[in-house]
């Protein structure tokens, strides 16, 4: 989860740069957000499990 959002960050960064496209922004920090609730749910999973 940790990675995820640091790579959130780091696209956040490189659009108010202006290194990436905006639209390209927008897909990539869409699926970034995905990631970290597909992590959710499995991190919520794992735990219910012990």
């Amino acid at each position: 989860m940790g990675s995820a959002s640091e790579v959130e960050y780091l696209l956040l960064l490189n659009n108010n740069l202006k290194i990436l496209k905006e639209s390209d922004y927008i897909d990539l920090a869409n699926e970034v957000i995905e990631i970290k609730r597909m992590l959710a749910t499995f991190i919520k999973k794992l735990r219910a499990e012990r």
